[in-house]
């Protein structure tokens, strides 16, 4: 009652509908002005956040321990406690990928040390296994270019490294020419001998497919031009290019997988209807059953790559913590299909063989559906 007569007389700012609390009731608007010191929006930010992360304690542990727990609640009208199930599967998916990503980036740099290692310790030792002086100028090509690549990313001292070990190479590969009878001479990088170079330079003649705007056109050859550029550099390029290459598909792979990814949740929808058509269940019902396992699957993901980044980083340091990230990653990967299996019977509620059978067969179709997804995340990253 003191509520309704603070705001008696009072009009809607925005429709000018009587106000009969803090929030109208034909257009929605607070009658609080945005315009306020600063301090409010920061108490703003912290209650949305605080009443935010009230909901995640709620979401994410049934999400991860209960199979079926969440879309159960759903469909019995239990929903304000709980995230919304796109916003929850939306989030986590970004989360899981940038993780992913992140591990990615890791592996590589690592694996780029160990090349690193590799080149710099080189002693040109497999001269000797050249049988005719183009295959000595092949391999010492080879070699200086791993070198220069080396030199590139390099620091000081690795620069000082790259300088010995090409000296080094250099006298080996005139010493092994001296006893094939040929002149000894200083080589500088060039293409593998079988290199296409012509074919690095061809140009890409543009295609105009009948029926399509001209933008559609531009956008379709723009696609093509990259796809052909980033195939040519990593079959004929130089350590250089290939490197560059390989960062293109790889932040055009990660950039587009969630969206491809997505796109599988209507489509495992429809075939939850397909599967259990007898049931009589919405498509909305087994929307949100497609948008609470894929929730649970980019989870697991996001848990399985973090489990491994830290087995791989504890087993130097302590054995046994990383062999017991090991052994979490493992019961990770175990636990994924068991829990869909056991959400599976309990949203749908049919025996244990029927829904094994059904199971299988919606798991054999997924899978060529996320291969399909794969690839096209793949193809649009070489094209990026």
């Amino acid at each position: 009652m003191k509520e309704l007569t603070a705001y008696e007389g009072a009009l809607c700012a925005n429709c000018q509908t009587p106000l009969q609390g803090e929030y109208c009731h034909h257009c929605g608007q607070s009658v609080h002005s945005v315009l306020r010191p600063a301090h409010g929006l920061f108490e703003e930010f912290f209650e949305t956040f605080l009443h935010i992360d009230g909901r995640i304690l709620h979401t994410v542990p049934p999400l991860f321990l209960k199979p079926g727990f969440l879309t159960l609640e759903y469909f019995s009208g239990r929903r304000v406690r709980y995230i919304a199930p796109f916003r929850l599967m939306f989030v986590i998916c970004l989360l899981s990928f940038f993780t992913l990503h992140l591990a990615a980036d890791v592996i590589a740099h690592r694996a780029q040390q160990r090349h690193q290692a590799v080149v710099l310790v080189d002693q040109g030792d497999d001269f000797s296994q050249a049988q005719t002086s183009q295959e000595v100028q092949h391999q010492l090509d080879r070699k200086l270019e791993a070198l220069e690549a080396t030199r590139t990313v390099g620091n000081a001292a690795i620069v000082a490294q790259v300088d010995q070990a090409e000296k080094t190479l250099r006298e080996k590969a005139n010493a092994r020419l001296t006893e094939l009878g040929t002149p000894a001479s200083a080589s500088s990088t060039k293409a593998p001998p079988g290199t296409n170079e012509a074919q690095d330079e061809r140009p890409i003649t543009p295609i105009h497919l009948n029926g399509l705007p001209d933008f559609a056109n531009e956008r379709f050859n723009e696609f093509r031009e990259h796809l052909v550029q980033n195939i040519r550099a990593l079959k004929h390029g130089d350590a250089a290019h290939r490197q560059e290459a390989l960062d293109h598909i790889s932040a055009g792979m990660f950039g587009a997988l969630p969206g491809t990814m997505l796109v599988l949740v209507p489509v495992f929808a429809l075939l939850l209807k397909l599967f259990y058509i007898f049931k009589r269940r919405l498509y909305m019902e087994h929307l949100i059953a497609s948008l609470h396992s894929h929730a649970f699957l980019f989870l697991s993901l996001l848990l399985i790559v973090i489990a491994g980044m830290l087995n791989t980083w504890l087993k130097p340091l302590a054995a046994w913590a990383g062999y017991a990230a090991g052994l979490l990653q493992g019961a990770l990967i175990l636990w994924v299909p068991v829990y869909l299996l056991i959400m599976q019977k309990r949203i749908y509620r049919q025996g244990w063989v029927m829904t094994a059978v059904k199971y299988w067969f919606i798991g054999w179709c997924y899978f060529w559906l996320l291969m399909l997804a794969l690839m096209v995340a793949v193809t649009l990253g070489l094209a990026h």
